[in-house]
């Protein structure tokens, strides 16, 4: 059984609120650390992430320039929805790969809002990383071996 696998397995077993927690808790751990700063007009929408291989849906909103977990309540779409590989996350964290390469060799898809859309892949493409980010993708993709093929 891969790292991967064994993701996905406990993800299905997880109410939608624990599946997101980790993730919107680092996202918002980056915020209140001064690096991750979400633009104004992501406030108040709400967004999913696929991580295709994974089989994760990670459900978030941005609320007052802070990221909250939710909505979770099936009849409430997301304004707007990202989908990726964990090995295409990844290289977007560490700077590796920009959105539009990865949108244009459909290894990232974009659904929902255009507007939304566009301010969302050009703060990704913008926002600087800090110097740990790189080892620790580094560190990360040793616990995927498909993320090291990518």
């Amino acid at each position: 059984m891969t790292f991967s696998s064994l993701i996905a397995r406990i993800h299905r077993r997880l109410p939608a609120p624990a599946q997101a927690l980790p993730f919107v808790m680092a996202l918002e751990s980056a915020r209140r650390a001064g690096w991750l700063q979400p633009p104004a007009a992501l406030d108040g929408h709400a967004f999913l992430l696929g991580v295709e291989d994974l089989g994760l849906d990670l459900r978030l909103r941005c609320v007052g320039g802070a990221f909250r977990m939710g909505p979770f309540d099936p009849g409430s779409a997301p304004a707007l929805t990202l989908r990726a590989r964990a090995a295409d996350y990844l290289q977007l964290l560490a700077g590796h790969a920009d959105t539009d390469t990865l949108f244009f060799q459909r290894r990232l898809s974009i659904c929902g809002d255009t507007a939304l859309g566009l301010e969302v892949k050009y703060w990704l493409d913008a926002t600087p990383r800090p110097a740990w980010v790189e080892p620790f993708v580094a560190r990360l993709a040793v616990l995927f071996p498909e993320v090291r093929a990518a």
